[in-house]
């Protein structure tokens, strides 16, 4: 026989009814940043205490990489635009964010925030630079080329459309082909591949249009030479040459057609060799 079982929930822990409160919102986007920064300096006041390499003092680094990690995203969304994978880019910034993290001195009176984004900054730049470009550019070229992109930028932003090569030129005061040169340049971050379909429908792939090595061309040259090297023989030796390779009669039917005999077609033959080798040593 069941037997039921009536739990009695005390009234100081049974749930109320929900009052006309709306439940709190989260933090608007300065107050997170203020905690981010409280956290982080009181974070870094443990660390200082602490000494390198023990588990507390590896447990309190790791908090503090990742409170400050909405910082690199930050950074690494400028450059959404060099179509890398976005977590790519964040690793690399987070290894900047490390490195400062362990070079901050929280007595500089500093911000965290103002010392670590240059050097987060820079080391995403630095993988940029060295690893996600294709083609290798002049370092002077490439800083050129990020001119050349935030004046595209702000005046595509002023005009309303996109400025032409002597707007940006006469923005920066430069001339239109260091514009086009960094243009050209900063193709160098976009690998195509050769199977790709060109602009426009129905266009073949690049690789459809790129020439191949024809095999028959050293035959041209071949022929070209042995033509030249057969008018220099007697004419009696140039019509047993032919008649043997072109016409692919067999020394028998050669002496037949001829009149002479087998062996003097085959002395014949080994003449006209020597021949055209000595010729061709001459020639080459």
């Amino acid at each position: 026989m069941d037997h039921e079982v009536e739990l009695t929930v005390p009234a100081s822990t049974a749930p109320q009814a929900p009052a006309q409160e709306e439940a709190p919102a989260s933090p608007p986007p300065r107050s997170r940043g203020a905690d981010t920064r409280a956290l982080t300096q009181v974070l870094f006041g443990e660390l200082k205490e602490l000494q390198p390499g023990t588990p507390e003092h590896d447990r309190v680094r790791g908090a503090l990489i990742e409170a400050n990690l909405p910082l690199v995203r930050y950074a690494a969304a400028r450059f959404r635009s060099r179509n890398e994978p976005m977590e790519d880019v964040i690793q690399v910034g987070t290894i900047g964010l490390i490195n400062a993290i362990d070079r901050f001195d929280p007595d500089r009176g500093v911000q965290f925030p103002t010392f670590a984004m240059p050097t987060v900054v820079g080391e995403i730049k630095r993988y940029f630079r060295d690893n996600v470009r294709t083609v290798h550019v002049p370092r002077r070229l490439h800083e050129l080329w990020v001119q050349v992109n935030s004046a595209t930028e702000d005046l595509t932003t002023a005009f309303g459309r996109t400025p032409t090569t002597s707007e940006i030129a006469e923005r920066l005061r430069i001339t239109e082909d260091e514009v086009l040169s960094c243009i050209e340049a900063g193709r160098s971050y976009h690998a195509t591949s050769l199977e790709a379909a060109q602009e426009g429908d129905g266009l073949p792939g690049l690789l459809d249009r790129l020439g191949y090595e024809d095999p028959a061309l050293d035959g041209v040259e071949h022929r070209d030479l042995v033509r030249h090297l057969l008018v220099q023989l007697p004419e009696r030796e140039q019509r047993i040459l032919l008649l043997r390779y072109y016409s692919n009669l067999t020394q028998s039917q050669i002496s037949a057609e001829l009149g002479v005999s087998q062996m003097h077609v085959s002395r014949l033959l080994a003449r006209s060799f020597q021949r055209l080798r000595s010729a061709n040593r001459i020639e080459a």
